[in-house]
């Protein structure tokens, strides 16, 4: 549970109230603050514990007054006013919580919504006789600022709804982390600062009006009000009064607006506290997983006349409540800064950091992206930087909190040669690399091409390939498969059987399926996913390297700046791909098909492959073609001994595509033990479910022997 800090004295609260206001007015008006949400929330619980205990000293300035986010006031009244929620954070305040509320409207709550509570910024939207008129900000709950200036840039607000109504919808307004990835080189490269992160981005994108350049936010609405032709709350055509919540969200749905609903963590309803908590565990283990950042989620009466009779507050309603989740943010001092070189000779900087706690974990490294990145954000040793982590997800540090330096911090030195092996650096990109390349680091790379999930040679572990480099006998990974019995045995510890059992394993991998042989050759830019996907694309290793980066657009997730280094990095492998061909491992893939000649009457338009949705659509040989299959929960039977990343390719060679998450354009979900949300995600969209012992059924043939 998260503890409430203690303030000592009235002057301590004094100085809580100040630190909370300029906080919010830095976040609000201008997208930063120099506390993340977790100090923030800390902060404010310590302030309305003093406020108990000495209620005739409250400021009038205190934010436990205000609704949240009412830092940057506007003139636009609300129709009605825009409150706040109320916070719990452990299952134990939400039972009490409930039980409150139950007592003041005098029965069990009958039914509950619970749906994700999105980290961004809320907004009414107005629309007369179905087109959006205008855009105004939370404020201070009683009025908001006019930020119609927006409209057109917000993606799931349509500028026209299905029906001429006239309404008022209420939502949430972020960046997605497709849209904030996007959005920070755009605001570079017109001379901004980078966001810090897609909260920030969203605060600050939105009410920027004259900017020279325009970025993407999306809304995903959770309210509607009935609005009279004069734009006052009231009657109207949309026919809202009295309805319960789910209601209001599926008719938004109806009109063109976006909600969770299309998500992977879709607003449900249920019955009963037990199910609420089931619900918050399952959206709380998908966070890591989501496009989007949530910070906790919110559980409402679903029935308008628990409503009703539950009330309001002065900032908050009484039917409904936000249970926070752990934070993902946090402020900690960089200490130093390392260079590690990977096995593709990258040069990668890594913050080493005073610990911190984010998400459960002690956090005490964290990315920095490239050299370039460090220089534009101005990173000096000893910075307050915010810190950034989302699930299992590696932290990565967003920016230095510039306002709280002492003038005692110093810059980030850059390497002058490669920290691996003293050669030259090329700095022709924003990555930099060795100029050595894979050859700088050798060992790790031969390392990842033998491992599991590439070529999986058993016999090679890393004591074995340092020996094999020093003997000078492999120099990259097609070395390998022109290893004889007479080197091995004149190795240190290499008896007969080692030997044998070794050149075994290495002829085995000469059958892996194209997919993994693309995976061990460590092209920058992809991985094992993408590998796979590049393979069932192009089915051959000739047509891998006949393509042009056009061509590889064409797979799905390849994109215009990732597909020229995929080509170049191809181009660089030549000589290790020919040795690979000389030396008889396989160079194609199970079940796929080469795509037609560019121009030809069966080449597939822009419209296809190139999209997700496309490529849930392509068909192949075998059982699952053209299926988008979802693995989840224990396998069992067959599958047992399989990885995830093996069950993956099965799916490949039977003709299908594996996915991560569950949607309307999912085909079928493996469902085993404990498979939780994805499985229920499936009932309520009437996809077809079946467990391991039935899929290795339908896979038959393709399953390894």
């Amino acid at each position: 549970m998260t503890t409430t800090p203690v303030l000592a004295d009235a002057a301590a609260y004094a100085r809580a109230v100040e630190d909370a206001q300029q906080a919010a007015a830095a976040y609000y008006a201008g997208g930063t603050s120099a506390l993340d949400d977790d100090a923030y929330d800390r902060l404010a619980r310590a302030i309305a514990a003093w406020e108990a205990d000495h209620p005739d000293q409250v400021r009038s300035d205190s934010p436990t007054g205000k609704v949240a986010g009412g830092a940057a006031t506007g003139d636009v009244p609300h129709t009605r006013p825009m409150l706040s929620l109320d916070n719990v954070f452990s299952a134990e305040q939400f039972t009490a919580w409930t039980a409150s509320l139950e007592r003041r409207i005098g029965r069990p709550v009958e039914r509950w919504s619970v749906e994700p509570k999105l980290d961004g910024l809320a907004i009414a939207a107005r629309y007369e006789r179905g087109r959006l008129a205008r855009l105004v900000t939370r404020g201070d709950g009683t009025a908001g600022e006019d930020v119609s200036h927006a409209i057109g840039t917000i993606v799931g607000l349509p500028e026209r709804l299905t029906e001429p109504v006239t309404v008022e919808v209420r939502g949430e307004v972020l960046m997605t982390t497709e849209q904030f990835e996007a959005a920070n080189p755009v605001r570079v490269a017109h001379g901004g600062e980078p966001f810090a992160n897609p909260r920030n981005a969203a605060a600050g994108t939105l009410r920027a009006k004259d900017r020279p350049y325009r970025v993407e936010m999306t809304f995903f609405a959770y309210d509607m009000l009935p609005l009279d032709e004069a734009g006052q709350e009231g009657e109207s055509t949309v026919g809202l009064d009295g309805s319960a919540h789910s209601e209001l969200l599926a008719r938004a749905v109806a009109l063109g607006l976006h909600t969770s609903g299309a998500t992977a963590v879709p607003g449900r309803m249920v019955t009963g506290v037990t199910e609420v908590l089931a619900r918050v565990e399952e959206i709380a283990a998908l966070r890591a997983e989501l496009p989007f950042g949530i910070d906790g989620i919110v559980v409402k009466a679903d029935l308008a006349a628990d409503r009703r009779e539950a009330g309001e507050g002065s900032r908050a309603p009484r039917w409904a409540i936000a249970y926070k989740l752990p934070a993902v943010e946090k402020v900690t001092r960089l200490l130093a800064v390392e260079w590690n070189v990977g096995r593709t000779g990258i040069i990668a900087p890594r913050a080493v950091l005073e610990p911190v706690e984010i998400d459960g974990s002690t956090v005490t490294y964290a990315t920095l992206h490239n050299p370039s990145d460090i220089t534009r954000r101005d990173l000096r040793l000893g910075d307050q930087v915010m810190v950034y982590k989302a699930g299992d997800i590696i932290p990565r540090v967003e920016a230095p909190v510039a306002h709280l330096r002492t003038g005692e911090e110093q810059p980030v030195e850059f390497p002058e040669a490669c920290p691996q092996c003293g050669s030259e650096i090329d700095r022709s990109e924003q990555r930099w690399r060795c100029a050595r390349g894979r050859n700088c680091h050798l060992v790790a790379s031969l390392s990842y091409a033998v491992g599991r999930d590439q070529l999986d040679i058993e016999g090679l572990g890393g004591s074995r390939i340092v020996q094999l480099v020093e003997a000078g006998l492999v120099a990259d990974v097609a070395d390998l498969f022109t290893l004889t019995r007479e080197q091995l045995l004149g190795l240190e510890r290499m008896g007969e059987t080692s030997a044998d059992n070794l050149l075994a394993a290495i002829a085995g991998a000469r059958t892996r399926p194209l997919a993994r042989v693309l995976c061990a050759l460590g092209i920058r830019g992809t991985g094992r996913s993408m590998s796979r996907r590049i393979a069932r694309h192009f089915a051959t290793m000739d047509a891998v390297r006949a393509a042009d980066a056009e061509a590889m657009r064409g797979v799905e997730g390849i994109g215009a700046e990732k597909a020229p280094v995929i080509i170049a990095e191809l181009a660089e492998l030549a000589a290790v791909v020919d040795k690979l061909i000389a030396a008889g491992v396989n160079m194609t893939e199970p079940g796929a098909t080469p795509p037609p000649p560019p121009g030809s009457a069966s080449d597939t338009d822009a419209s296809g492959a190139g999209s997700a949705e496309g490529a849930e659509a392509v068909s192949g040989a075998g059982p699952l073609a053209g299926l988008a299959v979802v693995v989840t929960g224990a396998m069992s039977g067959p599958l047992e001994a399989l990885s995830r990343n093996q069950m993956n390719e099965l799916i490949g060679r039977a003709g299908g595509r594996a996915s991560s998450s569950v949607s309307k354009r999912t085909g079928l979900v493996v469902a085993g033990e404990k498979a939780g949300s994805k499985r229920a995600k499936a009932e309520e969209l009437g996809i077809r479910l079946v467990d391991p012992e039935e899929f290795a059924v339908l896979l038959g043939d393709f399953l390894p022997a």
